[in-house]
């Protein structure tokens, strides 16, 4: 409500809810912090996992900060600037997102006792701006390239990144998994390298263990095939992929048959007959010996294929026709009249397995496969869906680290040494964005702290002890040992993590802190509860 002359002019609507100032400031700060208090105690070997039930009673067991965040419900506007954090630091990297929502939280609680002291947030965000632009360049200076194809150093990157306790006893059994995966769907383009994680299949089945979880070079299929006389097993297969269906077409529009004998009923469904069994010597005539096909089959058409040992599987998605073409290098063909020797694929194998209490077609052993299959089991549906979670890191990190060949010690290391190398900057600065850039630098050292605390150690002790650690010379590489509760050289531990999941999530994380910290009006619609603003 404003005056004029003392008249009060209303401009907002009756029950639109306002906060203004410092306390605006303190009710974003207090939710956004409640978010990353949520996820962390989650980070690192030792973090707890979540139990989360939706609205259906739906549970999910989790230690993954990208799915707590987007299964629960959050309603205040602050804390679902945090929660598009970790979606931004998922669909960027794949990992790092409970990393990314600490250091957001972080930043803001201590942003906030700057500004109790009178420091204005515009100042604080300039000062994180410097302190994040002067990160990035510590960063590259403290990363190590490495060779794409080593494979070794790959698989620590997996195994680093697949830090729950879930699957510790086949860590390495996952991590090579994830390593064959991507490295076998890398494209050269030029001179980049380009890895779509989409072209990577994951079906999950219940029963075994996760041990019994395989890569197929090439591609399961979630379907049956159409006919029991057509044989379950081919080797040498020659693949034809059609998204047409192989039934025959009705007409687009009206049409009329006036049928006057029996002899004439017989003459149109032989010609019904005729036209099927045309298609089917087409396929068997340009040498296919398994069709894919995206629409129906029709049944005489199933005969006629069955007949000659054709197998056939019907309906298939578009997706999976499409990962098909990548695994077998066929070529998806519309008009059947059309196909060509040259337009089918090949595979070493394909055949009909039962896994759990479905068939599925494995179509396997494909020559230099741009599209491959992973099979998860685990003994319940709970472990399953967490192990697909845990994957899904390991192959991003993976797909990160051979797009950006630069590494970075993990176990904190590189959080401490970032830290202190920011405050040696922040002298260089003065004036009050030194403090901002003071406080940047401690708010990084939540990392390792939290990972100390979650391991159970003392957290005041062993920072003392690491930050000893990188004051001399050849202590850059120095973290938290969590075995042990002793710094430790993570490089030779082989604790190590991608240079952009750590960028990525530095530059989230100061992006939103600094927008939240810059809004000093909230002004809530009559329609959202106050819940949302408390």
């Amino acid at each position: 409500m404003a005056y004029l002359s003392g008249v009060p002019i209303i401009i907002l609507k009756e029950g639109t809810e306002r906060k203004q100032g410092k306390d605006a400031q303190k009710n974003n700060i207090a939710a956004a912090k409640a978010v990353a208090e949520t996820v962390r105690t989650t980070l690192g070997p030792k973090g707890m996992d979540k139990m989360l039930v939706d609205s259906l009673g739906d549970v999910t067991i989790t230690n993954d900060g990208a799915t707590i965040l987007d299964t629960i419900d959050v309603e205040h506007p602050a804390a679902k600037m945090l929660v598009e954090v970790a979606k931004t630091q998922d669909d960027k990297v794949g990992d790092g997102t409970t990393t990314s929502v600490i250091i957001t939280g972080e930043l803001l609680n201590l942003a906030q006792e700057l500004m109790e002291q009178s420091v204005h947030p515009t100042i604080i965000f300039r000062g994180y701006r410097k302190a994040l632009l002067q990160s990035k360049e510590i960063l590259q200076e403290l990363a190590t390239s490495i060779d794409i194809n080593d494979k070794e150093t790959l698989i620590k990157l997996a195994g680093t990144s697949m830090n729950s306790k879930l699957i510790s006893g086949v860590l390495n059994h996952f991590a090579d998994i994830a390593v064959k995966a991507v490295s076998q769907i890398k494209e050269e383009r030029g001179a980049s390298i380009v890895i779509d994680l989409d072209q990577i299949q994951i079906i999950k089945k219940e029963g075994k263990s996760l041990l019994d979880t395989k890569m197929i070079n090439g591609i399961i299929v979630d379907k049956e095939i159409v006919h029991s006389m057509m044989p379950k097993f081919v080797k040498n297969a020659k693949i034809a992929l059609i998204s047409s269906s192989l039934e025959v077409e009705k007409t687009e529009f009206d049409a009329e048959i006036k049928i006057q004998t029996p002899d004439q009923i017989n003459k149109f469904l032989e010609e019904e007959s005729k036209m099927l069994k045309n298609r089917v010597l087409k396929l068997k005539n340009v040498g296919a010996n398994v069709v894919f096909c995206q629409k129906g089959v029709d049944d005489k058409a199933q005969n006629f294929l069955a007949r000659d040992n054709i197998i056939t599987i019907r309906r298939v998605k578009r997706s999976d026709m499409e990962k098909l073409a990548k695994a077998t290098k066929a070529r998806i063909i519309n008009n059947l009249f059309e196909i060509t020797p040259n337009d089918l694929g090949n595979a070493g194998k394909v055949e009909e397995k039962k896994i759990g209490d479905d068939n599925m077609i494995f179509v396997s052993e494909c020559v230099d496969p741009k599209a491959v299959s992973i099979l998860i089991r685990a003994g319940i549906n709970h472990v399953v869906d967490e192990a697909e979670r845990i994957l899904h890191d390991a192959l991003s990190v993976v797909k990160a680290a051979i797009e950006v060949p630069y590494i970075l010690p993990g176990g904190g290391a590189s959080e401490i040494e970032l830290a202190k190398r920011l405050k040696t900057y922040a002298r260089s600065i003065g004036g009050r964005q030194q403090l901002a850039i003071e406080i940047y630098a401690n708010a990084l050292e939540i990392i390792p702290k939290t990972l100390v605390e979650n391991a159970g150690y003392n957290p005041v002790d062993l920072l003392v002890e690491l930050r000893s650690k990188h004051e001399s010379k050849d202590g850059t590489s120095y973290g938290i040992n969590i075995s042990t509760g002793k710094p430790d050289n993570m490089m030779d531990l082989g604790v190590i993590e991608p240079l952009s999941v750590l960028i990525q999530a530095i530059q989230s994380a100061t992006e939103v802190a600094s927008m939240i910290l810059k809004i000093d009006d909230v002004i809530a619609a009559s329609g959202l509860s106050k819940g949302g603003m408390e």
